[in-house]
């Protein structure tokens, strides 16, 4: 298995860390894919990529709830870094209004510049939908047939979402901890997408599987998402796994 997405580089995990990434090996996580957030979470998120190489692998980005005022500065550390070193992917990046509206257009210029980072610089990128599935689609248009690739993290919505984010072509979409949620109806839509179209994904330490929920997510808890879907397809599990981590060398190419 692959987590695709997980935040064990922050301070939730200090205390415990080593411990979290053996129980994931443990459980057969075979690689670890960490979104940056801003220039806060660079140095903790780069120090474990250090120590864990080839385990875990660092992306890079501007999370759309970092983006503030100084969000040109950030953009330039951003491009420094593309620039310094090599990494996985772009991302977090993506628009949220959930919290605030009032930054839509801010959070859409940082959105596109990095999309056109990650086409310069042959990324895939990791999207963060929240209350804006239709200003995103707006904000990717002129993308399309651009040979854009990624993944929709952490995926939540309608069966017609999903088809709309198959039919641009290039992404995958990102099925955590949310589909074991009873009352999420995400497992109803799950069932009608083709599994060749899924990655597994954790967003550690937010969004704990059941019978997790409430507690401290982490990478091994991939494991339970697995099981999930294996239900919802009636597949054996090992298919889920096998396919799913296909489906995430797609993407992520520079994991091979």
């Amino acid at each position: 298995m692959i987590d695709t997405h997980s935040h064990i580089y922050s301070d939730d995990f200090d205390a415990d860390r080593h411990e979290v990434i053996f129980r994931a090996q443990e459980f057969g996580v075979k690689h670890i894919i960490l979104p940056n957030c801003d220039s806060s979470t660079l140095p903790q998120m780069l120090s474990l990529e250090k120590e864990y190489p080839g385990y875990c692998h660092a992306a890079i980005g501007l999370h759309p709830t970092s983006v503030k005022a100084d969000y040109r500065e950030e953009l330039a550390l951003i491009k420094h870094e593309l620039e310094r070193r090599e990494y996985l992917a772009i991302g977090e990046i993506g628009i949220d209004l959930y919290w605030d509206k009032t930054l839509l257009t801010e959070q859409t210029m940082v959105f596109k510049q990095q999309i056109e980072w990650a086409l310069e610089y042959q990324l895939p990128v990791i999207i963060h939908v929240r209350d804006s599935f239709r200003e995103s689609m707006e904000a990717l248009a002129p993308f399309k047939d651009k040979g854009l690739t990624g993944v929709f993290h952490s995926f939540t919505g309608t069966l017609e979402e999903a088809q709309e984010i198959i039919a641009f072509g290039g992404f995958k979409l990102g099925i955590n901890g949310i589909v074991t949620f009873k009352n999420s109806g995400l497992a109803a839509v799950v069932e009608k997408i083709d599994l060749k179209h899924i990655l597994l994904e954790t967003d550690s330490p937010y969004l704990t599987p059941a019978p997790h929920r409430g507690k401290r997510n982490e990478s091994a808890y991939v494991a339970l998402v697995c099981e999930k879907l294996a239900a919802i397809y009636n597949l054996p599990v090992a298919e889920i796994d096998k396919k799913t981590t296909e489906n995430a060398f797609e993407i992520f190419t520079k994991l091979k």
